[in-house]
């Protein structure tokens, strides 16, 4: 049996709740995996939750035009979901900025995922600093593994302000790592 792009799934989740189910099962983890690295894991089960009650309320609103994939959607609505807990997000990224380098952040591998374990105080105070927008910007490139087009398909804004705020996102993440006499990791 021949697999289903998301687009046909999604055009057919209008009427069958077994294709949005698959979209579900086709997404649910990366989906998760990216909300518990910028909420930890309590707020990331819930988030995941509400954002396929989200999408599947408006399933019947997504426009197939612009997209091959209902992924940055997805991503899409989960960023506004967080947007809604964003206090939580910096709070959390100012008290891992006061962990000692040496202590494990298990709900996180900032420190892995920038390859830069010993800076991860000083990324994850760079992190709490950036504006809403911008983090996740950075976030959805570096932990979703978004492109920019999709990035600005998810946000609902241009190309041209996704690449702003990705540069300035940057620019954050070099001033924090040059602070500690690093080399740059993967800033997405």
């Amino acid at each position: 049996m021949e697999r289903r792009s998301d687009i046909a799934l999604m055009r057919a989740a209008r009427t069958d709740s077994r294709a949005f189910g698959e979209l579900y099962e086709r997404h649910a983890v990366a989906i998760h995996g990216w909300l518990r690295n910028r909420v930890g894991e309590p707020a990331a089960t819930d988030l995941t939750a509400e954002t396929f009650a989200a999408a599947w309320q408006s399933r019947r609103k997504f426009r197939s035009d612009y997209a091959d994939s209902v992924a940055p959607w997805l991503y899409g609505i989960a960023s506004n979901l967080i947007a809604r807990h964003g206090r939580a997000e910096s709070r959390r990224y100012r008290a891992m900025a006061k962990v000692p380098p040496d202590m494990p952040v298990s709900e996180i591998d900032v420190a892995g995922r920038l390859d830069a374990a010993t800076a991860r105080g000083r990324l994850a105070a760079a992190l709490a600093r950036l504006s809403g927008s911008d983090r996740d910007v950075l976030l959805l490139v570096a932990w979703a593994g978004l492109s920019q087009p999709e990035v600005a398909t998810a946000l609902d804004v241009p190309a041209g302000t996704v690449r702003s705020r990705l540069h300035r996102a940057r620019q954050e993440m070099r001033l924090a790592l040059r602070e500690g006499d690093l080399g740059e990791g993967d800033l997405g």
